[in-house]
């Protein structure tokens, strides 16, 4: 039954991204009286300007390839170019049918959806427009923006991820801003879209949060494919000129563009929410939680991108449902962050669990790892794509880390969860049966080598 402002809500969530409506859905599913509030579209970054709209483009792109290089399939087939057009409405297609079904969801269970742009102005309200929703819990799930650099200003050929999601072009020289996750999406993208794409990363090496491994064998593929990697490079300028800009590196090197894309990470969107104001302790813009999700305001929770860790659609999702779940008092375990899978969905994917061999052995000393390399996969062959399965195990102890690399791989990451966060013994997995010929027997080969019983090559 709707609440007014003399019946408060037991739960009211601020942000409809996958944080907050999975929270407000699950609340309800256990009998919680729910308002959700959102001032954009529920669903938020994930679904509209992220993971969803992305990886339609990262298909499509996966398309172009296959067709350029039909031939080495024994299939005639010519890419006549690419229509930007097409693409976006192919994209746009994909996320209007997923958000029309979340709003059914939506309207289906029960949620107040109150639209508008929300502001917390006591622990227990919040301010839309002339209404005040007043809950017993509040859940604070205002997820996150593209962040840029300090005197960077986005507008003309300077965009982030969110601009580059509705170009109506393919730009002929790309200068990518960032190597991390949404930079080297964003690289494959363009490259096989057909621009000349240049990668400048500050840190020594792409995607640095992946074992090392991870990141030679993807710059490794990324110089294959025709992708200029330049890594310790750090930015110092930008200076639009014309239809193009020129990028100046703090080296002395110029590059000139079409296009800059920044992407440079994504920053908590806290700011102006009223939570400084209420007392909603905060560090560097994050949200400051306990382990079970809760601020220091008696009462608040907090979900997702605004609380510090990885920032990723599945996490927020996972954090919602824990934390109706802690409202309607079910005690719920306390989400692992190491056991969130991770996948990067350029071309090759890179897909990882668990922890880096350079993490593991901090943290345990004896470690043993190993490669197994997809030349030795069948499916992979047939495929024609390269790259390898490393695990990582504490000597005669358990899988504490998976990492992939390949065409596909990030289909794989479901079986290396459930051996790292089961904590299986190599030996367990090596005795299951895998199908052949999938890319998934891959998996099943790197742990019969790491069992001590390898049948076809390893590195």
């Amino acid at each position: 039954m709707p609440a007014d402002e003399q019946t408060p809500y037991d739960v009211v969530v601020l942000g409809g991204g996958s944080g907050g409506y999975a929270c407000a859905l699950r609340a309800v599913q256990l009998g919680l009286s729910v308002a959700l509030v959102e001032q954009d579209l529920l669903g938020g970054t994930c679904l509209h300007r992220g993971c969803i709209p992305t990886k339609a483009m990262l298909h499509a792109a996966e398309v172009a390839d296959a067709t350029r290089e039909s031939e080495r399939f024994g299939v005639r087939a010519s890419l006549e170019g690419i229509d930007m057009a097409g693409v976006n409405s192919y994209k746009d297609g994909v996320v209007a049918r997923l958000h029309k079904g979340l709003q059914g969801l939506v309207r289906a269970g029960g949620v107040e959806y109150v639209q508008g742009r929300g502001r917390l102005v006591a622990p227990d309200t919040v301010q839309v427009g002339d209404r005040r929703v007043v809950g017993r819990h509040v859940v604070l799930a205002t997820g996150s923006y593209a962040r840029t650099l300090p005197g960077l200003e986005i507008g003309g050929p300077v965009m982030t991820s969110e601009e580059a999601l509705r170009l109506d072009h393919v730009p002929g020289r790309v200068v990518v801003l960032g190597g991390g996750v949404i930079g080297v999406e964003f690289a494959s993208v363009m490259r096989s879209f057909g621009s000349e794409v240049t990668v400048v990363e500050a840190l020594p090496r792409l995607v640095a949060a992946e074992d090392e491994a991870c990141s030679k064998q993807l710059e490794r593929a990324f110089r294959k494919r025709g992708i200029t990697v330049r890594t310790g490079a750090r930015f110092a300028s930008a200076t639009p000129s014309g239809d193009g800009v020129t990028v100046a590196l703090e080296d002395g090197t110029t590059l000139e563009a079409d296009l800059l894309l920044v992407a440079v990470g994504r920053g908590p969107a806290t700011a102006d929410q009223g939570y400084e104001e209420v007392g909603v302790a905060l560090d560097r813009g994050f949200v400051t939680t306990d382990e079970r999700l809760r601020t220091n305001v008696p009462g608040v929770f907090a979900v997702g991108d605004i609380v510090p860790g990885l920032q990723l659609a599945h996490r927020g999702f996972a954090q919602g449902i824990f934390v109706a779940e802690e409202i309607a008092g079910l005690s719920p375990a306390v989400i692992d962050e190491e056991g969130i899978p991770r996948v990067t969905y350029c071309d090759p994917e890179v897909a990882s669990v668990g922890l880096t061999e350079a993490a593991a052995r901090e943290r345990y000393g004896d470690v043993q790892a190993v490669e197994y390399n997809l030349g030795g996969n069948g499916k992979s062959q047939i495929l024609g794509t390269q790259g390898f399965v490393k695990l990582v195990r504490r000597t005669d102890g358990p899988v504490v880390g998976v990492h992939l690399v390949g065409a596909r791989m990030g289909e794989q990451i479901g079986e290396a969860q459930l051996v790292v966060n089961w904590e299986a013994f190599p030996e367990d997995v090596a005795a299951l049966v895998h199908a052949h010929p999938t890319q998934n027997e891959a998996l099943g080969e790197a742990h019969l080598a790491l069992a001590g019983k390898p049948l076809h090559g390893h590195a």
